[in-house]
Order: C-alpha cells, then structure tokens, then sequence
C-alpha cells in the first residue's frame, strides 16, 4: 500500500508549520484597553481562524470576588451586583489579559497578573501565609535534569513556591520518558527544557522561567547560578555525574543550599552550604576521588566509583538493586516509577518551601521510604534464615580421639624434627581448597600426624557426603607426599582408620627413604603451584605437547582421568555453562550464604585478620563488577532474582573468565566415594604442579560439576523444581561438550587453563598454630 503524493505534501506542510513553534514557551499578552493590543489580537484571529478562544473571566472574578470576602456568603444576584460593581462599568473584554498560547493555538481571557495570583494561591492559605506567600514569590529556584525534576518544577509553579524558575536540560523527550513524566506523545523529540516551560506557563503565564536548553557546562553553569540575582535554591535532579559535582563545587563557592530527590525510597540529600560554607559537597562521600578527573570519564565503568557513593547502593530499594544486576542486560538503564517521581516532587516542593522560609536548617540524607512506612506485618515464613553449621572439631577434642584411635602402625616410623614437621606443615598451609576455606586441623603425636576434618570450615551446598572437603584432603595430602620425598622421607597414608570416629580422615606415618633412587619428577616443586585468576587479554594456544605432559601425571594417580577441551566453540559452550552455574548457585540460600558470608573477603584487611577466604581484589574486578558483587550480597535481592528468572549479569564474572581459556581441563573418578574424591583431589594436586611447572595457569571452577552431583547422587536439589530442570539442562550441555566422558565416570574438578599475563596475589591462609598444634612431649 502506498501514500498518495497530496497527502505526503499535506503532512510535510503540517510538520512544517508545528516546526515553526517548536522551540516556543513564552505566552503572548493582549490587554485590550490599549488600542495596539487590539488590533494585534484581532489580526491574529483573522489569520488564525481556527484558533480556539476561551473566555471565563466572569468565573474567575466570582472567585475573586469570594476570596477577598471571606466572611460573607453571596447570593448569586449578591455575586453578580459584587462583580458589576467591582468593574465599575468596565466591559469584561477589556478587565484583566488574554493570553494567546503559541503552540496551542488557544487564546484564554485571564485575570491580570496581581489579581490572577491572588485567586490562584487563595487555598494555599494557611499552610502559607500571605507574608509567607509574597516572601517566596521573591525567590529564585534552579533546577537541573527534568524528568524527576519535571515534577518538582511543576509542584513548585503549582504551589506558587517561587518567583523565577531557571530549568537546565540538554535532553528532548523520548517515549521511554513517558513510564514516569506527565506529558503528551506529541511532545515526543521536544526539549524538555520547552515542555517543563509551556506546562508551567498553561499553570500561571506571570511566572518567570528561565530556560538552558543546552543544559550546564562549566561555561554556563555561573550564569544558571548567579546571573540577574543569585539564586536561593538549586535543585539536582540530573543523572550526569560530572554535573553534580561541578553544580555542587559551584553552590558551595556561591553558598547556595543544595537539594536533591533521588525516586527511589524517597532519598533526600540536602546540603546548606548557605549556612555551612565548608561543609563537603555530597557528605563527603567522594572526598576520596580526583574530583578534577569526572569530566574525562567516558564509559560507565569509569563512572562507578563516583556513582557508587553517590547512590549509596547498600541503602537503594530492593527492587532497585536487583534491578541494577539486570543493567545491560535485560535493561538499558535503571528503572523510575511515575509514582515515585511524582510524590518525589511532592516532597521537594515541601522541603524547598520550608528552606526558603527558613524552618529548616539541617543537612544530610534522609529517606521517605513508602514501603518501610505503609506495609504488611512481617512475615517470618518470608525471611531467609542463615544455615545452621554444624560445630568444628577443636584440638581438645582431637587430643582426646587420637588417644584411643585405631590404625595400624609401622614398623619403624621416623619421628620428625621440628624443621620437617615445619617443611611438612608449611605445605600443608598452603595446601588449595573450596573458598580456601582450609577444612583441616593436623594434630602430630609419637611420630604420626594426624588429619581431622573441621566440619566447621568445609559447609557448602555442594559438599555432598563432604565431596569438596575429601577434595582439598587430596590435594594436600599429595603436596605433603611430594615434599616429604624432598626430606628424604617416605610417607605411609592410612584413609579413614578408624570408623568411629568418622572425623579423622587419614594418619601419616613417615619412615626414613635416604637415597631413594627414583624421586617423583614433581617432587621440588610443590612451592610453585598457584591459582591465577587473570583475565588475559590475549589468549595462546596450549601446545599438545604439554596437555599431553598434564594427562600423564594426572593418571598417575590410579583410577584418575583427565580430559581437556580446546575447541573455541565447546570452551564457550562451558563458559556458559560455569556462568550459569554460579548463578544458580546463588539462587540456594545455602550457596549464596556460604559465598558472601563465608568465602568472599571484602577487603585485604578483612582477608588478612580471617586468613581464610577469596580476597575480593584477586578477581581483578571491573568497577561495575565490583558493585554487582555488592548488591549481590543481599540474599533477598538474588530471591527476587531467582523469581524473575532473571540474573544473566551473575553469570558475567564466570562466563568471562571461561571464555579466557586456552583450554577447559576435566578430572574424573571411577566412583562416588570419599576415597575417589581423595584421590581425585591428589590427581588435581600433580596436575596443576604440572600446568605450573610448564607456565601455564590454572582457576578451578567447579560449581557446575558439583552439583551435577548433587542432582545425580542426592536429594539437594529435589524440593526446587526451577533449580533441578535448571542444571538437568546444563549436565547434558555439559556432557554434549565432553563426549568422551562416560556417564558413569564422576566428575570431581573442572578448571580453565591459561597463560597468564600477570600474576594473583596467593590467598592469605590461617597461621600454623589453628590448624597445627603436636603433643611431641
């Protein structure tokens, strides 16, 4: 179907002529007892015919009449007789102005301006008085950023709060906008600077408004300020964040108070710098940042450390951080309700009265929070309990159990200096485990050293039947294996001697090895390993060769089998799959506790005094990312995640480092047993020396496979339908990706192998003293 050519000319004539008022907000006045005015105004609707004229003058002198009489009721002849006498044989016509809106093609007979004010702020009184009135009516308010700032304009033109409005926006109006200011889709691709100034003049034609269609740069921003009289009030409603900092060094220079609304809990900042002239702009809260770099900031993550103490995200709305996860991924930007910007502006309005009165003098940020002061009681059913961790084992209780332990005993143990007990246990120290979270206390007595599980240490979701913690055990049983090779000794490991006490994983007992012949190629090396969790820019290849060098040593181990994947395709396939993973994880309030309560560490103090835990700094973290982590650790923000089924930006952090891989590495065992996962953890232990040894780097991510193994040999994931069919999906991605792997093997560790191109800081690990103590005497 086509358009015929007159009617595409019509339209273009139609956009042509609304073009010609487009930038238009100033009303045109005619008072018609001055001859030119009525010559203009009659010329204006000969050529204008379809102008519409609105004349209401006699309704409105009725209120004048009744406002300037209070005590009296009229009759209607009464009112009548009051109004011809107030003309005094005036004709109407000619009493009061019309008002011709450009852009409306209306023309409205009004009331002048002293009498028009007088009737339009008669029911303001006494919440504001008269003196009160006339007091603001001298004011000047600015406000920048006109979407919040749309309502708090119009709120204060409707209140009559002021007596100049200056408005500074760059932006035009987009649909999005719609969701949240009170406008037209006509408006749409219009300043709106012009839309703010046309509503107020439909409101009141006498109030004076100043416009920056260019909103505030530093060349302007002294003029928006001070220029034709300083002014009393700035508003901030502006998302520029450059802007805010310039605008607030400004007021402070100038000591103009400073307000802001931020739509979300109803946040208040306000800042006196009137009546505290050093006060620091934003509280303070960017004292730390180069104020001077913010107008150089070009993408967002360079924003975020400004944003960040700005918004004040541990104190936003529930679904605001929630929805902030969701940023660039299901939506563009972050969300603002039409309700929430339009009782913002109610609240505005009231705040900037009160200051310009001079009833309110305080500073700081305060918090008008709907859903805090109107809701249901409490629902406890609804809040997320922390899980209950079962008690560790303490050295007491070990000394007690080792006493009575049974396992057999070798014919001549060796029984260890304190520098080998030293060189033993420093290896030990540094042994990996899940989270780092060191699931161990080692106890020597009359030449055998004893490892005991702190159950304590090793809770985890995923630490079915204690799989992860059998893991770590392996791994540092075999670092303890290789260095003793080292002392010339030779170690003799008994698993699980003892059945009642189910606690103690293994005994070692060591017996002099002088010259033993054949020394485990990994042996002197046991220092070297470390985790790297860089992100390279470039990725390399793996050479064969070497992947070949890490199988061989991996199936040393007997039952041990490693698998590796280096076809780009398959790695993104488990990228995605490792991404998933940590978010799902996330989803089990036993996942996210054990993640943000008990891994994570917050700060290199906080890491250094716990001497356990994932130091947050080693993630080597985007600004952005970072303040992802932060808002993530509110377990009710991943419930409404989880109920969304949103939470795609959960799984970036995972996904990236996935993608880095120059190859994906796969242990498996023969069976899912305590035992399988010690060996396996040994096999982990002589793959990464061995990727190390060879200069390639090595991130365990694991939480895909473990729970693989929950869903295939336990019941964890049996009363959360959303979360089973959830990794059901991924174990067969998982399995479509590694082929190879019989589906009765069992996975035990999944990791990404690199070259990295800077190294991360080792994890702090606990002092030899809590997780060591020997009764040599």
């Amino acid at each position: 179907m086509y358009l015929s050519k007159d009617f595409n000319k019509s339209i273009k004539e139609f956009i042509s002529q609304t073009q010609l008022y487009k930038d238009n907000y100033t009303p045109q006045f005619y008072r018609l007892a001055q001859v030119e005015d009525v010559s203009t105004l009659t010329q204006l609707l000969q050529e204008k015919p379809f102008i519409q004229v609105f004349d209401t003058i006699y309704n409105q002198l009725k209120d004048l009449l009744k406002g300037l009489n209070p005590k009296k009721v009229f009759e209607d002849n009464e009112l009548d007789a009051a109004i011809k006498n107030h003309l005094k044989g005036v004709d109407s016509n000619l009493y009061g102005v019309w008002v011709y809106y450009p852009w409306l093609e209306k023309v409205v007979h009004i009331l002048d301006e002293q009498e028009y004010i007088q009737v339009r702020t008669n029911r303001n009184k006494h919440k504001i008085t008269q003196e009160e009135q006339d007091k603001l009516m001298q004011k000047k308010i600015g406000v920048i950023g006109l979407s919040v700032g749309q309502s708090v304009s119009l709120t204060l033109a409707i209140e009559r709060g002021c007596g100049e409005l200056r408005i500074a926006d760059f932006d035009v109006l987009d649909l999005t906008n719609l969701n949240r200011i009170r406008s037209g889709v006509h408006n749409v691709d219009l300043k709106k600077t012009v839309i703010v100034a046309r509503e107020i003049a439909e409101i009141d034609p006498f109030l004076k408004v100043t416009c920056f269609h260019n909103g505030l740069t530093q060349h302007n921003i002294d003029a928006f300020l001070i220029e034709n009289g300083k002014l009393d009030l700035l508003i901030d409603e502006c998302d520029g964040i450059d802007i805010k900092i310039l605008c607030r060094t400004k007021a402070k220079f100038y000591q103009i108070p400073v307000l802001m609304e931020a739509s979300d809990r109803g946040t208040i900042d306000i800042e006196r710098f009137d009546l505290e002239p050093e006060r620091p702009i934003l509280h303070g809260k960017i004292e730390h940042l180069d104020v001077s770099k913010v107008k150089f900031l070009k993408t967002n993550e360079e924003k975020v450390p400004y944003i960040l103490p700005i918004a004040g995200v541990e104190t936003l709305s529930l679904r605001m951080k929630a929805s902030m996860l969701e940023i660039q991924q299901t939506i563009t930007s972050w969300p603002q309700l039409a309700s929430a910007v339009t009782y913002g502006g109610g609240i505005t309005a009231d705040l900037s009265r009160r200051i310009l009165l001079d009833e309110l003098h305080v500073s700081g940020r305060f918090f008008v929070d709907m859903e805090e002061l109107i809701g249901d009681p409490e629902n406890k059913a609804n809040k997320i309990a922390p899980p209950i961790i079962e008690k560790g084992i303490s050295f007491d209780e070990i000394s007690h159990l080792t006493a009575s332990a049974k396992f057999s005993k070798i014919t001549t143990p060796a029984i260890l200096t304190t520098e080998q007990l030293e060189a033993l246990l420093s290896t030990a120290q540094r042994a990996a485990s899940a989270g780092n979270n060191q699931p161990w206390k080692w106890y020597y007595l009359q030449g055998s050293l004893f490892l005991f599980h702190d159950t304590e240490r090793s809770f985890s979701f995923a630490n079915q039947e204690n799989s992860i913690a059998h893991l770590a055990f392996g791994l540092a049983l075999e670092s303890i294996r290789l260095k003793a090779q080292t002392l010339d000794l030779e170690l003799h490991e008994q698993t699980f001697p003892d059945q009642e006490i189910p606690t103690l994983i293994a005994v070692l007992q060591f017996s002099q090895a002088k010259g033993l012949e054949e020394k485990d190629p990994l042996a002197n090396f046991t220092d070297i390993r470390h985790t790297s969790k860089n992100i390279p820019k470039i990725k390399k290849t793996i050479p064969i060769t070497v992947l070949e060098k890490i199988q061989h040593a991996t199936t040393d181990i007997k039952g041990a089998k490693f698998y590796y994947l280096q076809d780009e395709e398959h790695i993104k396939k488990i990228a995605q799959i490792m991404g998933e993973a940590d978010k799902l994880r996330l989803f089990t309030p036993t996942g996210h506790h054990e993640l943000f309560n008990m891994e994570l560490r917050w700060t290199k103090e906080q890491s250094i005094a716990t001497g356990d835990g994932l130091d947050l700094e080693s993630f080597e973290l985007t600004p952005g990312e970072d303040v992802g982590m932060r808002i993530a650790k509110d377990p009710q923000v991943l419930k409404l995640i989880k109920e969304w089924q949103k939470g795609s930006g959960l799984e970036r952090l995972s996904k990236k480092a996935g993608l880095s891989a120059s190859a994906i590495g796969l242990i498996t065992m023969p069976k899912y047993n305590a035992q399988n996962f010690i060996e396996g953890g040994k096999a982990a232990e002589r793959m990464w020396l061995t990727a190390n040894l060879n200069n390639i780097s090595l991130h365990p991510m694991t939480a895909s496979i473990l729970h693989f193994n929950v869903l295939k040999y336990g019941e964890g994931l049996d009363n959360d339908p959303y979360l089973k069919q959830k990794f059901e999906q991924l174990n067969t991605l998982f399995y479509e990706c590694f082929s190879d792997v019989s589906l009765n093997e069992v996975p035990v560790f999944l990791c990404r192998l690199f070259y990295a191109e800077k190294e991360t800081n080792p994890s702090v690990r606990l002092p030899i003293d809590q997780i060591f103590k020997s009764n040599n005497n």
